[in-house]
């Protein structure tokens, strides 16, 4: 979670921070904030955060599209004002203080590196030895603030990349033999340097073979796939040289930080700009944040409502490494871009077409890409909001009506609160609202579910009230500080909206403000939690400039954790559902768990809360019952296969570069993938999507939701 606080001067400097700090919390994927905090920051806020994370994978903005001057890539005297600040920072407020030491030392020279060429693909095993020296020398870098080091570590990386660059150029003069027996290692990150100049040309000759092969197999011609490559290896050259001073700075702090805690990032003053809530109810264009991975464009998040969401063509970790405007522009090469330019080549007015170039997530290596065309839209605030349906089951050969409140986000114009305006948006008027339509005495439901699916938090505050819908009332969510004090947001009224059954349906994506909601409904009791177990996000983060004037960067930095009523962390593990979906299998190493130097799960002392109930059903029971279902289910084994068929593929870290045996296998897994593709994009597609678009040829059901309905009802059964 996060929240804009300000830094004063050394005097009040820890008051100040406090003061700011003490506030309401935002949360990393959305926005939590009191109302009058929003007017004694006077900011406008509403739901919708632009989350960029820090270092080589992070938005870089450029001034112009000139080369930095090598010789002008040093450490200034605003780097090292900032370096003192956020070295004080890091060790007086954040949760987890790591002493700056030669442990820590190593963690960040081999951060540092892995930021500048995580495929191990530019750095000779050489150029690692000689810079060994600084493996235990970076702490008395941040104490000392003496930079030079890291500056001269980023040089040589340039040079490096300026020599592969020319390689891969001249390359693309040769003519390859596509029936020759080898493999290219695409996935590099246990690989070792490379010993010597020949074993890195060697590489990289597979790598440009590699290239040309998945040009060649999407049905470029020869002149076309050169001119393609040759511009991308170029760019390649042009991003690293267009990187300055702040650039390389923001890199190397964000090693340090990173090095404690995953969440914790610098901005630097131009990536700051980035880093701000939208001051407009509306955003235009396709509805997708976007991060850059390596060489690639990354999709991290879909917005629900947006034109992205509501084509269902989409995923998030797809890549987008083409984009063209309009019907007939030319697609444009965007591998090796700068995040910022891609994002002005994607934008356009409300209307116009954007053809998008993708590489799915759900896509072995080696497949070609797809091509979908977007039209660019003004995505609202309302597209976010709540909506509800009804699904119709047969159980026990009796037909129910579930109603279900589908909900992306947790959202509340705080703006329109403070200005006292009656009709402001949030989460639990429309959720409450809702609720009553679904309960209406001459056609109400025997049950509802609330869908988190894909909801990456938001207002702690209206995750709080929400839960008040469906409790009498109590703590809902505990937070402790980094001074180990601890405090509990509460629902104070004790009227309940709906006192009927209730499941709550989360995923892999649900996180932060989802996660207090599902744990406070499973820890009270009050409901049935399916699915897959949560992302696992319980920390808090602060957003901190370094000075008032603007001219440094800022810091967000991880100043407290959530913890259930019951005392339990939501961080790491997430919420474990009561009832299991068989897709849980793969959410394993997904979220917070995948993320080095996470912080671990963690408990304090459980709350006083009073149970919904003396009886719940039998857990292990609902387990049978639902899995005895599935296993008969034709579509819970197309979407099992095809998850298995992904964890194999992201297993793999070779390919062949055999163009027949390429094309047989690309002709082999297109033949039989498109209905189990589109049934797992139901399933993990982003919240809020069109089902029913009377233009899709295939009904594909959402088997999940089907099958949290007919385990609410078996719940519901065991109770009477």
């Amino acid at each position: 979670m996060q929240l804009k606080c300000s830094f004063g001067q050394k005097s009040d400097q820890k008051s100040r921070f406090d003061r700011f700090c003490r506030l309401s919390p935002m949360s990393g994927v959305g926005v939590t904030i009191q109302p009058n905090s929003c007017r004694q920051m006077g900011q406008r806020l509403v739901c919708i955060l632009v989350l960029i994370v820090g270092a080589l994978s992070s938005s870089v903005a450029f001034s112009d599209n000139r080369t930095v001057a090598i010789e002008s890539l040093s450490p200034t005297l605003e780097h090292r004002v900032e370096t003192e600040r956020i070295v004080q920072l890091m060790q007086r407020y954040h949760y987890k203080p790591v002493p700056v030491d030669d442990e820590l030392s190593e963690q960040i020279f081999d951060r540092y590196l892995e930021t500048l060429d995580p495929e191990k693909s530019f750095f000779l095993a050489s150029d690692i030895e000689e810079f060994s020296q600084f493996r235990f020398e970076l702490d008395d870098v941040l104490r000392d603030v003496k930079l030079n080091p890291v500056f001269d570590i980023f040089k040589r990386f340039r040079q490096r990349m300026d020599e592969q660059a020319m390689v891969a150029q001249g390359l693309l003069k040769r003519k390859f033999d596509f029936t020759i027996d080898e493999n290219y290692t695409f996935d590099r990150e246990d690989a070792q340097w490379p010993q010597s100049q020949k074993s890195m040309d060697e590489l990289w000759r597979k790598r440009v073979k590699n290239d040309i092969l998945n040009l060649r197999l999407a049905d470029q011609s020869n002149d076309e796939l050169i001119e393609t490559l040759e511009k991308r290896y170029k760019r390649m050259a042009t991003r690293v040289s267009q990187y300055g001073a702040n650039d390389v700075f923001q890199f190397f702090i964000n090693a340090y930080t990173q090095s404690v805690e995953p969440h914790t990032s610098y901005f630097s003053p131009r990536s700051s700009e980035n880093f701000n809530i939208n001051m407009s109810l509306s955003l235009e264009g396709i509805g997708t944040a976007l991060q850059t991975e390596n060489e690639y464009t990354v999709i991290r998040r879909i917005i629900a409502g947006g034109p992205a969401a509501l084509s269902e063509q989409v995923s998030v970790d797809d890549r987008i490494v083409g984009v063209g405007n309009g019907e007939d522009e030319e697609i444009v090469d965007i591998v090796s871009w700068p995040l910022d330019e891609v994002v002005d080549l994607i934008r356009g007015p409300k209307g116009s077409t954007v053809r998008l170039k993708i590489l799915p997530v759900s896509a072995p290596a080696g497949s070609p890409p797809k091509i979908i065309t977007l039209v660019r839209d003004k995505i609202k605030l309302e597209e976010q909001a709540a909506k509800s349906s009804v699904v119709e089951v047969t159980n026990n050969e009796q037909m129910k009506r579930i109603g279900v409140i589908d909900l992306p986000t947790f959202y509340l114009d705080s703006a329109a609160q403070a200005e006292g305006q009656s009709d402001y948006r949030s989460t639990t008027r429309d959720v409450q609202r809702l609720l009553t339509e679904l309960t209406a005495s001459d056609n109400a439901v025997d049950g509802v579910i609330i869908d988190l699916r894909g909801n990456g938090g938001g207002s702690l505050v209206e995750a709080t009230q929400m839960t008040g819908l469906f409790i009498k009332d109590g703590p809902v969510v505990q937070i402790r500080e980094a001074s180990g004090q601890v405090s509990a947001q509460e629902d104070d009224d004790p009227t309940v909206a709906y006192d009927g059954p209730l499941a709550v349906l989360v995923d892999r994506n649900s996180a932060s403000a989802s996660e207090i909601f599902a744990a406070a409904i499973q820890d009270y009791g009050r409901g049935v939690v399916l699915g897959e177990p949560t992302f696992g996000k319980g920390t808090v983060q602060s957003v901190v400039p370094l000075d008032q004037e603007g001219k440094l960067g800022q810091l967000k930095i991880t100043i407290a954790q959530f913890f259930r009523v019951n005392g339990e962390g939501t961080q790491h593990r997430g919420v474990v559902p009561d009832v299991l979906f068989p897709t849980s299998v793969d959410s394993v190493a997904q979220g917070e768990r995948g993320l080095d130097n996470a912080l671990e799960w963690a408990e304090v002392s459980a709350d006083k809360y009073d149970k919904w109930s003396a009886n719940k059903p039998d857990f292990k029971q609902l387990q049978a019952q639902h899995e005895s279902r599935y296993r008969a289910n034709d579509w819970f084994d197309l979407l099992v296969e095809e998850l298995e068929v992904q964890r194999t593929d992201r297993a793999q870290q070779h390919i062949s570069l055999v163009e027949t045996i390429r094309e047989e296998k690309n002709v082999a897994r297109g033949s039989d993938r498109e209905e189990r593709l589109q049934l797992y994009r139901k399933a993990f597609g982003a919240s809020g999507s069109d089902t029913d678009n009377e233009n899709d040829e295939a009904e594909i059901p959402d088997i999940i939701l089907d099958e949290a309905a007919n385990v609410l009802i078996d719940a519901t059964n065991e109770l009477r």
